[in-house]
């Protein structure tokens, strides 16, 4: 691998990464300054590098400076202090759990659709933003979010803005200097520490059995030590926020591409209002839909396949690790990309075309050919809660609007913590 790989990474990393995957292999080696990568696009790799052989990974760089926001969060912790995270956690994202969210997501889905004007000219990354904003708020913290939204997405963008250096050498040293962005980023944790801290004082105040989030986190206890206590307000906030930032940005980032794809694929929207107009006939969805709309999450894996919201994942070698007659060194980075693995044309043919029908068809290919949200041990908590809301949003809106874009340039990709469209504007019509 030739040298300036952290500068061509830099430069355009959806690219950087194709080319290296397509010109050296599935497991190909360059180096970040003094750190040496592996960037692994084999699907069975993949997987013994998620579950199989987990317990020789930990988390990569970039998670493990985004505790810089997230604290220890499950996101970024690790081992004893994961799993017992995961456990004390996970029955907030049992499927019974989601369906009880449902009603909110499409009451907001409603609320938003019916205050778009026919022909008005949508931001629709930053609609979509607002809009999952707003559901998050409401499922995971009963809380009005949407008043303080403007701090809020502000926050979280400049919040975003420093994980796309966190690759830099030396990252450690210059994010403590006073240069603008690091401030940003200081100040950002401030005001979103404000939201958190401020409803979880709300909850302490109240009498038990509220159903969102926060009161949920106060009555948690781990179900293998259950008289070991509750979390302290510190460990609630970085649960806090690491789902309100995750259940908020990939979410509206899924809904974006999804509707710059449909705006591109008139016979793949057609059958969409088909299905919509069969299953619904005329009403609002709810959560008993949603298994029936099959069409409709098949829009969604696909465009999840081509734009998948959390593109790549790192983790770091703690032991020397085989593969394929080569070892990965102890120290060293592993990159998986769901960008690149999701296009390899051994696993998708026509992998650049957008095409729902592969997913309604039985299918040999490897399992982690599409890990859109990662895999193992550190699978998103969320997923079911996620694909909910994306169907849900998706059926409700698509029933009475459709997005083109018309003259308007297509967006640009932003690869940073997650993949979001850049200048994605469309206009709205009525169906």
């Amino acid at each position: 691998m030739p040298g300036g790989a952290y500068w061509a990474f830099r430069k355009d990393p959806l690219a950087f990464f194709t080319r290296t995957a397509r010109e050296h292999g599935d497991l190909a080696v360059f180096s970040f300054g003094p750190q040496k990568v592996y960037l692994v696009s084999r699907p069975e790799w993949i997987e013994d590098i998620l579950v199989k052989s987990a317990g020789k990974f930990r988390k990569g760089i970039a998670l493990e400076r985004a505790k810089t926001l997230l604290g220890e969060g499950l996101l970024t912790s690790e081992g004893q202090q994961h799993l017992k995270q995961r456990r004390t956690i996970q029955p907030m994202f049992h499927r019974q759990q989601v369906q009880g969210f449902a009603d909110a997501m499409v009451k907001h889905a409603v609320r938003w659709r019916e205050s778009i004007a026919p022909g008005a000219r949508l931001d629709i990354t930053a609609e979509m933003g607002r809009l999952t904003l707003a559901i998050v708020g409401e499922t995971l913290f009963s809380s009005n979010v949407q008043g303080d939204a403007d701090e809020v997405r502000e926050a979280l963008a400049d919040a975003v803005s420093g994980f796309a250096v966190a690759f830099i050498p030396g990252f450690d040293y210059v994010s403590k200097l006073p240069l603008p962005m690091f401030t940003r980023i200081r100040k950002a944790r401030e005001r979103l520490d404000r939201v958190i801290h401020k409803v979880i004082a709300e909850r302490r105040g109240q009498d038990s059995g509220s159903a969102d989030l926060i009161s949920m986190l106060l009555a948690a206890r781990d179900p293998e030590n259950p008289d070991e206590g509750g979390m302290s307000d510190a460990q609630i906030r970085d649960e806090a926020l690491t789902i309100f930032l995750a259940g908020h940005e990939t979410t509206a980032n899924a809904m974006s591409w999804t509707w710059h794809m449909l705006g591109s694929a008139p016979e793949v929207e057609a059958r969409l209002h088909e299905e919509l107009a069969t299953v619904l006939n005329g009403r609002t969805p709810t959560v008993e839909d949603v298994p029936k709309l099959e069409w409709t999450r098949a829009v969604i894996a696909e465009s999840m396949r081509l734009w998948p919201p959390a593109w790549t994942m790192g983790r770091r070698a703690f032991e020397p690790h085989p593969i394929d007659g080569h070892v990965i060194e102890k120290g060293s980075l592993v990159i998986m990309s769901q960008y690149v693995v999701h296009r390899d044309p051994r696993w998708w043919p026509e992998p650049e075309s957008f095409k729902p029908e592969r997913w309604l068809q039985p299918s040999d290919r490897p399992k982690y050919a599409y890990f859109p949200f990662g895999g193992g041990t550190r699978l998103c908590i969320g997923e079911s809660f996620a694909w909910t809301e994306a169907i849900l949003l998706l059926a409700t809106i698509a029933q009475r609007w459709r997005f083109v874009r018309g003259r308007e340039p297509a967006p640009t990709t932003e690869p940073r913590v997650t993949l979001r469209p850049k200048g994605l504007f469309m206009t709205a019509r009525q169906r």
